[in-house]
């Protein structure tokens, strides 16, 4: 599908981005990538960076012009603490971007534009894994309140240019669990917890802190198993038809740490728990069925060696660099 094809990958010096602008570039895709405040991670001859600014409609413009697909990573992201203390951080940046880079594409004509929505949006449900046509039955959970209307406002615009207007331009909306891997955010900054867990394991921190009980569940996915997913996603939806992309297993924060340092070796760790620190919604698990069905996606990267893989990336990139790359701040953690 996109071999040849001219794609537009915005914030490509992120942790989707670039692994998203990686796989086109491999499946033969001139790929442009928008650049911020973050440096390009990898390049391909095939890969063309330019530096925007997509709170800005003249510059999204600019970007989008002469693209054949859109595929919209760029977004504005934080720590748990931000996320407490400065909910807006993540919704008014983020619902100009959407939006403009939503109508820019429009009127570019690009043939589909993806969005990345989130499982976070979803209301509370228990232990239960929650389907897609959940989306809007209630409030999202509290600590996700901002972020969750946030998303859900960009799948209105989704559907609002895919079905609501004359000459529709399709629209593709994933609903991603958590995702891990190579190129993954390291600093304790703005890490979700499964990247702060690693770096902790790799830099052998005595004590190792767990944020929260470490009782959170989470559905865990490995990057490249998304990227599939999304490939999958582009190739099959012509209409907005929001899909959730997730392994299908739960898994709690310990044992997440437990698998950790079983990989790579970290023995008589000195783990400890904070309580007190900032933890997000107790349990949050997606039913994958339509992505099974439909899609025919089911994820192959069992977390341990998803967990292994990306340990190996990590050291290979941060550690031969010395930690150069890397902040040392700690201010929060997301789930």
């Amino acid at each position: 599908m996109f071999k040849g094809s001219k794609v537009l990958v915005t914030g490509a010096g992120g942790f989707l981005g670039t692994n998203i602008a990686k796989r086109l570039v491999e499946e033969g895709s001139h790929v442009r990538g928008t650049l911020h405040t973050r440096r390009p991670q990898f390049e391909h001859q095939r890969l063309e960076y330019v530096s925007a600014d997509l709170t800005n409609m003249e510059e999204c413009r600019r970007v989008v012009e002469g693209m054949d697909y859109v595929f919209m990573c760029a977004a504005n992201t934080s720590g748990a603490a931000v996320m407490a203390t400065q909910p807006l951080a993540h919704v008014t940046p983020n619902v100009v971007m959407n939006a403009q880079m939503l109508e820019a594409s429009y009127q570019a004509k690009v043939k589909k534009f993806l969005f990345i929505s989130s499982s976070a949006a979803y209301p509370p449900s228990g232990g239960r894994p929650v389907s897609e046509a959940e989306m809007f039955a209630g409030d999202p959970y509290e600590a996700y309140f901002s972020v969750g209307w946030m998303k859900r406002y960009g799948e209105v615009l989704c559907r609002i240019y895919s079905e609501k207007i004359k000459d529709p331009m399709s629209t593709v909306v994933v609903r991603p669990s958590n995702i891990y891997g190579p190129y993954d955010k390291f600093d304790f900054e703005r890490s979700h917890v499964t990247a702060a867990l690693l770096r902790k394991v790799v830099e052998r921190q005595n004590p190792l802190e767990v944020w929260g009980t470490g009782e959170d569940v989470r559905d865990l996915l490995y990057v490249d198993d998304f990227i599939d997913a999304v490939m999958l996603a582009m190739g099959t939806f012509d209409r907005f038809d929001p899909v959730n992309i997730g392994y299908g297993n739960g898994c709690r924060v310990r044992d997440v740490l437990t698998i950790l340092l079983e990989v790579d070796n970290f023995q008589n760790a000195n783990v400890v728990t904070n309580p007190t620190k900032p933890s997000m919604i107790p349990i949050r698990l997606v039913d994958v069925s339509k992505a099974q069905t439909v899609l025919g996606f089911r994820a192959t990267t069992s977390l341990s060696d998803g967990l292994k893989q990306t340990i190996e990336w990590y050291r290979q990139t941060y550690e031969e660099a010395n930690h150069s790359s890397v902040p040392e701040t700690v201010v929060g953690q997301v789930a």
